[in-house]
């Protein structure tokens, strides 16, 4: 079966079919629709052959589609017919949770995706829980507000790392992963990461549209080297914490 997996975003559009090497892009922007994705979709995606198409949406998702309009890109994609629009079965789910299920490797993963806002997901033995831990209060607003680039730009580079960190402990203290993966454009620009933490990439968002069309059972990922020894690392400070 091929995978086209889509990865939607507030400047650009990104597709990668299973099996190939090198993603396609597309613009987008603040009056991007879903009927402008479908069209520019199957432009892009000429000479590639599909039987199932996965999307990342920058929104949040609920039994396969949007709950609600994301404010970066235009509007329409609510109510819209992806799977009659593609002409084959269709799955989204929110775009951090694509990326999350992409980096999964096994145990129990927290996957927090800073970019414009806060993403936030956690797999567990290869299930996916996409969350919106963003929206959790935090100081005086919420996390979504300290941590995401809004944030970035009305604190300045120095406080908003500091507000990551914070956001960091906090979350792992409450889910009590093996090991925290961090994603998103923003994160790049932490430098060094948290303790425990492992580097994401966006790149495995493409991975993420592919599994989700494979069943847990048919994929049981052992943890590797790495992440055996963030867990490690992981546990020893939620220890610390308790005593």
């Amino acid at each position: 079966m091929n995978v086209l997996s889509i990865d939607v975003g507030g400047t650009n559009v990104k597709i990668l079919l299973s099996g190939e090497q090198e993603p396609r892009k597309m613009p987008s922007g603040p009056d991007f629709t879903p009927q402008q994705l479908v069209k520019d979709v199957k432009v892009l995606a000429k000479g590639w052959s599909y039987d199932v198409v996965s999307i990342g949406f920058p929104a949040p998702v609920h039994n396969n589609a949007p709950v609600a309009e994301p404010f970066n890109i235009g509007k329409g994609w609510v109510d819209f017919n992806y799977e009659k629009a593609f002409g084959c079965p269709v799955k989204m789910i929110n775009d951090a949770a694509m990326q999350a299920l992409g980096s999964y490797k096994g145990g129990k993963m927290l996957f927090l995706g800073f970019g414009t806002g806060l993403g936030s997901a956690v797999v567990l033995d290869d299930v996916l829980l996409p969350l919106e831990l963003g929206h959790l209060p935090f100081k005086k607003k919420t996390f979504e507000e300290y941590v995401g680039v809004h944030g970035m730009e009305k604190s300045g580079k120095a406080r908003w790392k500091k507000h990551v960190f914070e956001t960091v402990e906090i979350l792992t203290a409450a889910i009590l992963p093996d090991y925290v993966v961090l994603g998103g454009g923003n994160a790049k620009k932490l430098g060094d990461l948290p303790p425990a933490c492992i580097a994401g990439n966006n790149a495995n968002a493409f991975l993420g549209g592919f599994r989700m069309w494979e069943g847990p059972a048919d994929r049981r990922t052992k943890p590797d080297p790495e992440v055996k020894k963030v867990a490690r690392a992981t546990q020893k400070r939620v220890s610390i914490r308790k005593n």
